[in-house]
């Protein structure tokens, strides 16, 4: 981020919003002896920060946050995130949470100037990042860098303990509550299909890899699927100069989001988790099986090169490595390329999570919950979590691991729960207030025997 994304004026206005709006920094939470922290937050991005902000105006400041990241470079909107614009609209609520100085918009004309916002039609990705950048510093969450959760283990009701790890050494830290703020890939892995499983590693790599798209110069391509990813990818590569992309999928034809049209409902998005298991598992099945939306620019991109390439109706039969190059045997005949890139997805099954390996037993999925109608069988759907009102992971069998109710999910791996891609975006506005909420009712609750008062003259 340069020092052009600054505006002194702008950034004394958000600090002087903060003392308007009473944030003392007062920790609220009673101490516990021999606890680390009352919440630990696994994942620095834009909600795990954005978490941590609204935990601390809460009144509960005993909270850390760590990222596996060993710098911001490689958080998912500066590596991952091969779009040239967010998806969503450019007036869309977001981390700012109620305080409109901490909006994209107020951060984006304090360094453009008043009016600019109105010029951009959507935000350009790497401004988002940026904006992110700075929404850390001004409600100063520190990230610790460079850590992995290898393991969860509980301690008994109200202790959890973090297995954590660097590059030179391994250490323990204790927390009341786990809040996994893990993104798109949640509380699983990226979704690598069968037909890819005998390929050498080297000859592909899925959307969720850092990618080094600079080599694929000059070099054939296939992408397999068709989702924003997929297009992403291959745009990028097309414009790293790569000889041909091919991008295949099963379907008749790539979801094409339409140009204009009523997006949904964000109130009847917000009561999702309140309907019954039927309903939930109906709407999502019908999002999984009719495909993700493509946003249009993302297929314009990629067909603005005569070497781009779209197969419909062609799933893929058979991959195999030959000479150095992979043959795909497709629906519509037999290719060979240089280079794979899988834009299949994410599955959510926490028992495919290294750092949930060990508690993934007693974690109850969504098949372990609800039986779907015959026609309605999703082999992905049901191996997701099956989460509580307050995002927590729920126990497989009553009364064995009643600990668990203390991890809480906020990345995709809510998604089945909660009816829409969480940690994205949209879901930001009453998303985290929903998570902090039952977070703040359990610790509070927890402490009703030994909480102290407040000391005079400290507010909210």
């Amino acid at each position: 981020m340069t020092d052009s994304s600054h505006h002194p004026a702008h950034d004394a206005a958000v600090q002087e919003s903060f003392r308007l709006l009473g944030y003392s920094g007062a920790n609220l939470i009673t101490p516990v002896e021999d606890i680390d922290h009352d919440v630990a937050i696994v994942g620095g991005g834009q909600s795990g920060v954005a978490i941590a902000h609204a935990l601390r105006r809460s009144g509960i400041t005993n909270i850390t946050l760590v990222d596996e990241a060993a710098d911001e470079s490689a958080l998912a909107w500066r590596s991952r995130a091969r779009m040239r614009t967010l998806r969503t609209p450019k007036t869309i609520s977001g981390p700012e949470l109620g305080n409109a100085t901490l909006t994209f918009r107020a951060w984006y004309e304090g360094v453009h100037g008043a009016g600019t916002f109105e010029s951009i039609d959507k935000i350009a990705t790497p401004a988002w990042a940026d904006y992110l950048t700075w929404y850390r510093q001004q409600v100063g969450v520190e990230v610790r860098r460079g850590i992995r959760v290898t393991d969860i283990e509980p301690l008994g009701t109200g202790r959890l303990r973090l297995h954590l790890a660097t590059a030179d050494r391994a250490w323990t830290e204790d927390a009341r509550k786990i809040v996994l703020a893990t993104g798109v890939s949640g509380t699983g892995t990226p979704n690598i299909p069968a037909v890819l499983s005998a390929l050498p590693r080297h000859l592909y790599a899925h959307t969720a890899d850092p990618i080094d798209f600079a080599s694929l110069q000059g070099r054939t391509v296939a992408v397999l699927g068709a989702a924003s990813s997929a297009f992403d990818a291959a745009a990028t590569a097309l414009e790293a100069n790569a000889a041909e992309v091919h991008v295949y999928t099963r379907r008749p034809e790539p979801v094409v989001a339409p140009e204009t049209g009523a997006r949904p409902n964000p109130l009847v998005q917000d009561m999702f988790p309140l309907l019954d298991d039927d309903e939930r598992w109906r709407q999502r099945w019908q999002v999984s099986e009719r495909g993700a939306n493509v946003p249009p620019e993302s297929v314009a991109r990629a067909a603005a090169f005569a070497n781009y390439h779209l197969h419909v109706a062609a799933e893929w039969k058979s991959v195999v490595e030959r000479n150095g190059q992979v043959v795909v045997d497709a629906a519509d005949g037999i290719r060979a390329f240089d280079f794979v890139i899988a834009g299949t997805g994410y599955q959510q099954d926490p028992n495919t999570r290294p750092e949930l390996e060990s508690i993934a037993q007693h974690i109850a999925l969504w098949s372990d919950v609800y039986t779907p109608p015959e026609d309605l069988g999703s082999d992905l759907l049901g191996s997701a979590p099956y989460l509580g009102q307050g995002y927590e992971f729920t126990e497989k069998v009553p009364g064995a691991a009643p600990w668990l109710a203390d991890i809480h999910v906020f990345s995709i791996g809510a998604s089945t729960s909660f009816g829409l891609p969480v940690g994205d975006v949209p879901s930001l506005r009453t998303g985290i207030p929903r998570l902090v909420g039952a977070i703040t009712r359990d610790l509070v609750l927890a402490d009703l025997d030994r909480a102290r008062s407040v000391p005079a003259g400290v507010g909210r």
